[in-house]
């Protein structure tokens, strides 16, 4: 061998043992681990306040990783996921200032078991919940061991976020998905229809007690099927009011303690029930006349422990009657 191929090879090799994935050492375990970086443990300060990133889908947002990443501190950046790949450790090790990102695939109740997982959960100094299928995340991981480490973060206010089936699973209600997705249409024509599934307390995190969340808002035209939600949870006395909080693609609310601002390309809708359903039942259009909405689109605050917008929040009414969304804005724009 040419001495120029073996320099090659040997850096290669020493790329990989600093910064390649950890898996292949664990053949036959029932999870998956990568690391990029230093997965040594790290024992950084308590953040002072609780954060949340809730992101809508799409492209990701650079801004809220590096904001979500500031107020970890450093450390350990971990990324849990039922599926998918490790494509998020080069993705956020190159923003700096972590000393790691590990992600886990955990695709069993086995796995969200196993002490090595929960091991590497309860010493990550950031967690974020990938995309996927929140089906997946409420099948596999609801109400075992690491549902219960995820909690114990919250608790010492170390930052959590996901997007799309990561943020599904962030509020107190939850939209399981756990059969065909479900259309606005589909939702609004009979909210009790096979599709319109509902979970709850998955986690308890701060400000988002009585919220149920939504992705994608803007792209694939959810509000009406958030409504149907809110109607929903109304209805079969989950809560007296209820709140929806729908995030448009390529959008990030980030939340601290409690205040939130806006990053991103779009826009976070806030709506929020006014009494019961004037018809929700079973087979038969919705009915739900003047559930509040507020639109926060440019740098304004949301307070999520009071509900309200400061600055660049649009305010409007919107209406399901016999299942047809209209709005109080000019034109009746739902949006």
């Amino acid at each position: 061998m040419n001495t120029s191929l073996f320099s090659r090879l040997s850096r290669i090799v020493l790329f990989t043992l600093a910064f390649g994935a950890s898996h292949t050492a664990l053949a036959g375990k029932p999870y998956q681990h990568f690391v990029t970086g230093d997965g040594g443990n790290v024992v950084l300060p308590k953040p002072v306040y609780p954060s949340l990133v809730l992101m809508g889908g799409g492209p990701d947002v650079d801004a809220a990783f590096k904001w979500m990443i500031q107020k970890s501190g450093g450390g350990n950046f971990v990324v849990i996921r039922a599926t998918g790949t490790d494509a998020y450790n080069p993705y956020i090790y190159a923003m700096g200032g972590v000393r790691s990102v590990e992600t886990l695939i955990i695709p069993s109740r086995t796995a969200a078991s196993d002490p090595f997982v929960l091991e590497r959960v309860r010493n990550a100094e950031a967690v974020f919940i990938a995309g996927g299928d929140q089906s997946d995340y409420m099948r596999y991981w609801k109400d075992t061991p690491l549902d219960t480490a995820l909690q114990e973060l919250a608790n010492r206010n170390i930052p959590i976020g996901g997007t799309s089936a990561g943020l599904a699973v962030l509020g107190q209600f939850i939209y399981t998905g756990e059969n065909q997705s479900v259309t606005s249409p589909e939702a609004l024509a009979n909210p009790y229809g096979k599709n319109v599934t509902l979970g709850r307390d998955f986690l308890t995190l701060p400000t988002m007690g009585r919220v149920i969340t939504d992705s994608h808002l803007d792209t694939r035209d959810r509000i009406g099927r958030l409504v149907a939600f809110l109607g929903r949870i109304v209805q079969d006395g989950w809560s007296g009011t209820a709140r929806g909080l729908g995030v448009d693609v390529e959008t990030a609310l980030l939340v601290e303690n409690g205040q939130a601002q806006r990053v991103g390309l779009g826009s976070v809708y806030f709506l929020q029930t006014v009494g019961l359903p004037q018809v929700c039942a079973p087979k038969t259009p919705l009915t739900y006349r003047n559930v509040g909405v507020q639109r926060l689109s440019g740098s304004g605050i949301f307070d999520l422990n009071n509900w309200a917008g400061y600055g660049s929040t649009t305010n409007y009414a919107i209406s399901a009657v016999q299942g047809v969304l209209s709005s109080t804005q000019p034109g009746g724009s739902v949006y």
